[in-house]
C-alpha cells in the first residue's frame, strides 16, 4: 500500500489516521514476562528514561549501579504486570500494501484495561494513557487550545502554532517523538506525533512556514476509544504533576505568541485567526497572503469550537440541523425511492439513534456533553418531534402506551431540499448512506452492516472425528489415512467398507457382524458387561459397531466461511461451540439478556452491540465472559431479546440449531 518502505516517519498526516481508524486487532494474548521485560527495556534504551531508586536519587540507564527494584518500578510504571498484546493489520496508501504491527494493553490498579504503546516498524509510540502516568519521558509542546482542537481532528501543527518559546526542549529534534499539551491543559498531553523539523534550534517562530509536528495518535481517535468492555474513552485528567511547570497562564503566554508573531491585529482572537490562516482555512490565507509552496491547501468547513456554554436555543438549533441534514442526505442518496429510503413508521428510539444522533458535529468529548437532548429546550425526544411536525417538516403519531412514531417526512421542504451540508466526525460518516435507515429492526441494523464484515456471511458448522492408532489395521486394509480429519458419514463408509472386504457380515442375520481379533481389540475393551457378552458371542450389530468406532475417535470441529474448505481450516479439539444466550434477573426484577461465545462464528463484537442497542432501544455492554478464558466476550442488553439476539446472530450466518438458550427467569417448581 505505502509506495515506501514502511517507516512511520515517513507516513502523511491522511495516511497514519487511515491506518489507527481502520486497524483491526486479532487475537489478543496475554504478555509473557520475558516479554514484557524485552518491550520495556527497549523502552527505555529508545527513550533514554532514567531510573528512580527508592531513595529518589535519580540513576542514569547507562550507569552499573542501577537497583533491581528501580528497574522493575520503571517496568511496571511503562507496561504493569498482566498486560497483553495483539497483533494487527491494516492496509493503506494507494498499492494496498499490508502494514502490521502491534499494540500492548495495560491496566493499573482501579483503572480498566487500555492501550499504552503501538508498535509499527520496529519503533515503539506511547499512547496519551501512557503520557498520563509517565511524565517527562518525551518532550512535550504547547499550542493554543483552538489549534489543538484541529490537531484531535488529524490535523498537523504548523510551525506558527508552536508557543511557550523558544527555547524549546532540546530533545524537539527532527524525526523525535513529541507531544502536545494545550495553553488551557499545559500539563496535560492530548496529542502524539512526530517532528518535522528541528524545533529545539528555532530561535522565532516569526513568520516561520511549513510543518512542525505531524499528528500520529491524539486522544478522541480509535487507539484512544479502544477498550474491552466497548467503553468510551477516559477522559483526561485536568492537570498532571512533574510534566510541566506552568508558571505562565494560558492568556499571558497567548499574548506572548500574539506579540511574537508581530502582526496589527492584538488579542487571543487574532492569533487564532494566524494560526488557522496558516493550516489551511482559505479565506483566512487569502486575507493574509500566506501560501505555502509546495504545500496541499486542503481546505475544510471551519466548525466553530465553543468556549462558552451553548444556550438552550443554539443546542435546538443544532439538533433541528441534524435532522435536515439526515434527510437531505436521504433525499439526494435515494432520489427514485418516494420514500427516499426510509421505511415508515419510524419508531421514537431508532429515529434519535438513527437519523439525529450520527449527523451532531460531536468531534470531542466536550461536544459531546455540550449538545445533549437534555439540554434542548424540549428536553426530551418526543417533544422534538413534535416541535419538527409544527413546522410541517413530518408527521408523527402517538401510540398505545406513550410511544411516539415517525409516519412521514416532508422532503420536498425547502429547508430540506436546500440543506447545506457541513463537516462530520469520520466515525459517523460511514452510517449515512443507509438505505433501511428507517423503520424497525431492520432499521436498526442497517447502520452496522455497511462496515461488519460478519454480516451475510456464510457459515458451515463440521463435526470431525480423528481414528486413534488402534484402529490402524483397519484404515490400512481399505486405504484410508489413519491421520486424516473424518465426518461421522465418511467414518460409517469405511468401516462398512473394511467389514465387506473381510467377509465379516453373518451368514444367518445380516444385521449382525462377526468380529475379527483387529475389531475386537480395537473397538472393545471388555470392561463393560456389554463388551464381554459381546465378546463371548462374537458377534455385534453393525449400527453398535459403527457407533462405538465413533466415540472411540478423539473429536474435532472447524466452521468453515464463505467459500473455504476443510483443506483450508484446521479443526480444533473437542466438542462443537455454541453461541450462548443467558437470560437471568438482576437488581430484584430487572431482566438481561447475555450473548456469547461468538468469537469462533466470526461474529464482530463490537459491532453486533451496537446493532442490539439500536434493535431493542436498549443499553448494551461488552464484558469479559466470567470464567472464560483471556479475550472470550459477552455482550449483556437490558431485558428479554432472545428473538432479535437470534435474528441478528442469523444475518450473520449462524444457524438456530448453533444457539443454546437458557432462561433463568422463570420461577422455580416448588
Amino acid at each position: 500500500m505505502f509506495k515506501k518502505k514502511p517507516n512511520v516517519s515517513c507516513y502523511s498526516t491522511s495516511q497514519l489516521r487511515e491506518l489507527l481508524i481502520k486497524v483491526k486487532l486479532k487475537t489478543i494474548a496475554p504478555l509473557r514476562s520475558s516479554d514484557r521485560r524485552k518491550i520495556t527495556d527497549q523502552i527505555i534504551a529508545e527513550y533514554h528514561l532514567q531510573i528512580v531508586q527508592e531513595d529518589n536519587d535519580i540513576v542514569n540507564t547507562d550507569e552499573q549501579g542501577k537497583t533491581l527494584a528501580g528497574i522493575n518500578a520503571l517496568r511496571s510504571s511503562l507496561l504493569p504486570d498482566g498486560s497483553l498484546s495483539a497483533k494487527f493489520s491494516t492496509t493503506t496508501g494507494p498499492d494496498l500494501k499490508i502494514l502490521n504491527g502491534i499494540v500492548y494493553i495495560g491496566a493499573r490498579p482501579g483503572e480498566d484495561q487500555r492501550i499504552l504503546w503501538f508498535k509499527i516498524s520496529e519503533k515503539i509510540y506511547p499512547t496519551v494513557y501512557t503520557l498520563w502516568k509517565n511524565p517527562k519521558i518525551i518532550p512535550l509542546l504547547h499550542t493554543p487550545d483552538v489549534v489543538l482542537c484541529k490537531m484531535r481532528g488529524g490535523a498537523d501543527l504548523m510551525t506558527p502554532g508552536l508557543v511557550e518559546g523558544p527555547p524549546f526542549p532540546s530533545k524537539a529534534r527532527k524525526g523525535s517523538i513529541v507531544a502536545v499539551a494545550s495553553l488551557e491543559l499545559s500539563t496535560v498531553p492530548m496529542v502524539v506525533g512526530i517532528c518535522e523539523i528541528d524545533i529545539s534550534a528555532l530561535s522565532n517562530v516569526q513568520g516561520a512556514k511549513g510543518h512542525a509536528v505531524r499528528s500520529l495518535h491524539w486522544a478522541g481517535d480509535e487507539i484512544w476509544a479502544w477498550s474491552h468492555g466497548g467503553k468510551s474513552g477516559r477522559s483526561a485528567p485536568s492537570i498532571i504533576d512533574g510534566w510541566h511547570n506552568a508558571e505562565n497562564s494560558s492568556s499571558r503566554a497567548l499574548d506572548d505568541g500574539a506579540a511574537k508573531m508581530n502582526v496589527s491585529r492584538t488579542g487571543a482572537e487574532s492569533f487564532e485567526q494566524d494560526l488557522l490562516a496558516e493550516q489551511g482555512n482559505p479565506e483566512l490565507k487569502a486575507d493574509h497572503n500566506t501560501d505555502v509552496d509546495g504545500e496541499d491547501g486542503t481546505p475544510w468547513e471551519t466548525v466553530s469550537v465553543q468556549r462558552k456554554e451553548l444556550t438552550s436555543k443554539e443546542v435546538d438549533d443544532i439538533f433541528r440541523n441534524a435532522f435536515l441534514f439526515a434527510m437531505y442526505q436521504h433525499r439526494e442518496t435515494h432520489p427514485n425511492d418516494v420514500r427516499h429510503g426510509l421505511d415508515f413508521p419510524i419508531p421514537q428510539s431508532l429515529f434519535v439513534s438513527n437519523l439525529i444522533l450520527p449527523f451532531l458535529p460531536t468531534f470531542t468529548e466536550q461536544d459531546t456533553n455540550a449538545i445533549q437532548i437534555k439540554k434542548t429546550s424540549w428536553k426530551s425526544a418526543k417533544k422534538f418531534i413534535k416541535a419538527l411536525e409544527k413546522e410541517k417538516l413530518l408527521k408523527s403519531k402517538d401510540r398505545n402506551g406513550g410511544e411516539t412514531v415517525i409516519q412521514d417526512v416532508d422532503f420536498e421542504e425547502p429547508a430540506i431540499s436546500t440543506f447545506k451540508p457541513y463537516e462530520l466526525p469520520r466515525k459517523d460518516i460511514t452510517a449515512l448512506d443507509s438505505g433501511d435507515s428507517g423503520g424497525g429492526e431492520r432499521a436498526a441494523t442497517s447502520a452496522t452492516s455497511i462496515k461488519d464484515e460478519s454480516v451475510g456471511q456464510q457459515l458451515k458448522k463440521l463435526s470431525l472425528l480423528k481414528p486413534k492408532e488402534k484402529l490402524a489395521p483397519v484404515f490400512n486394509s481399505v486405504g484410508s489415512n489413519l491421520h486424516s480429519f473424518y465426518l461421522p458419514a465418511e467414518l460409517r463408509s469405511i468401516i462398512i467398507a473394511y467389514i465387506e472386504s473381510e467377509n465379516l457380515v453373518s451368514a444367518t442375520n445380516k444385521r449382525l457382524i462377526n468380529l475379527n481379533p483387529i475389531l475386537a481389540n480395537a473397538v472393545f475393551d471388555g470392561q463393560s458387561s456389554m463388551d464381554r457378552e459381546v465378546l463371548v458371542n462374537g458377534t455385534v450389530p453393525g449400527d453398535a459397531l459403527v457407533e462405538r468406532v465413533i466415540l472411540s475417535c478423539a473429536h474435532y470441529w472447524a466452521i468453515l466461511r464463505n467459500n473455504e474448505t476443510r483443506d483450508q481450516v484446521k479443526p480444533k479439539a473437542g466438542p462443537a461451540p455454541t453461541i450462548r444466550i443467558l437470560l437471568e434477573t438482576r437488581s430484584g426484577n430487572k431482566t438481561v439478556s447475555k450473548v456469547s461465545g461468538m468469537e469462533a462464528f466470526y461474529v464482530n463484537t463490537q459491532p453486533l452491540a451496537d446493532e442490539l442497542q439500536r434493535a431493542c432501544a436498549s443499553s448494551t455492554s461488552i464484558n469479559q465472559l466470567v470464567g472464560g478464558k483471556v479475550g472470550a466476550l459477552e455482550i449483556m442488553i437490558q431485558g428479554s431479546q432472545k428473538d432479535i439476539i437470534t435474528k441478528a446472530l442469523e444475518k450473520r450466518g449462524v444457524s438456530r440449531s448453533w444457539i443454546e438458550t437458557l432462561d433463568k427467569t422463570k420461577a422455580k417448581k416448588r
